[in-house]
């Protein structure tokens, strides 16, 4: 018989943990949970990647240490060659994984691919914090941009526009609407978040984020990041021309 406390509606809630390298495209590892409405959370998973290896190392007294993951199979290996139930316990795994990445390899290179093929892509990836995956969703999520008879309708199309109350003396804004593409949404938001955190380069659209952030908060800012960031590609998009940075410092 199910408890009452967790016969209860939620949502599916997916954290990834990435490390400090910029370049890392990958998770260190990723915690999923159902998290009810009650505050109480089942269904909980936890996906280390590549650290079942190493946990399964550590127990025998083997440290794998920072080692890239071109170098990881090799390294493994070298470690338990003398050991053969650890090469028993430890083949299946390394034998998975690289499968997994085998797989994560060619479909990264098929999108990629696909985006440097399409000449509407390659123009929004111009912009900053828009990759491969970023435009393609854009471009697959607006279809035609002529649809729109103005840029900023496309944030209200995509639900990052605030929920709207009034009725009497009551007038506020809400949350935003999440409505329309899901997905897009949600990309424009990490594209958001990447302008934030891991952009170097001199940019309007970052200094204008991170002034927001100061007077609210940092999530207001990615979402207001994300919005006018849909507003900036349709424009783009529009008139074809593509994002101009700052001219360099002398």
């Amino acid at each position: 018989m199910k408890s009452p406390l967790l016969d209860r509606p939620g949502w599916r809630i997916q954290l990834a943990f990435f490390s400090a390298d910029p370049e890392a495209l990958t998770p260190d590892y990723e915690i999923g949970m159902d998290l009810l409405d009650n505050g109480i959370s089942r269904n909980l998973s936890i996906d280390y990647g590549d650290y079942t290896i190493r946990g399964t190392l550590k127990g025998f007294g083997l440290k794998l240490g920072t080692v890239s993951q071109g170098r990881f199979v090799s390294r493994v290996r070298a470690l338990i060659a003398e050991t053969p139930i650890l090469q028993a316990a430890i083949e299946p795994l390394l034998g998975a994984w690289q499968g997994l990445r085998l797989a994560f390899v060619q479909l990264d290179r098929l999108v990629r691919r696909a985006a440097a093929a399409d000449p509407i892509c390659r123009l929004l990836m111009t912009a900053p914090g828009v990759g491969s995956v970023v435009a393609l969703a854009f471009r697959t999520g607006i279809d035609h941009p002529n649809r729109f008879a103005k840029s900023r309708l496309v944030g209200a199309h995509l639900g990052l526009t605030p929920r709207k109350y009034a009725s009497g003396r009551i007038d506020r804004d809400g949350r935003i609407t999440k409505c329309g593409d899901a997905m897009v949404r949600g990309y424009l938001f990490e594209a958001a978040n990447s302008i934030l955190s891991r952009l170097k380069k001199p940019c309007a659209l970052r200094d204008w984020a991170l002034e927001l952030a100061e007077r609210t908060s940092a999530k207001h800012a990615k979402v207001a990041l994300a919005r006018r960031l849909a507003i900036l590609l349709h424009r783009m998009w529009l008139t074809g021309e593509a994002f101009r940075w700052p001219p360099a410092a002398a």
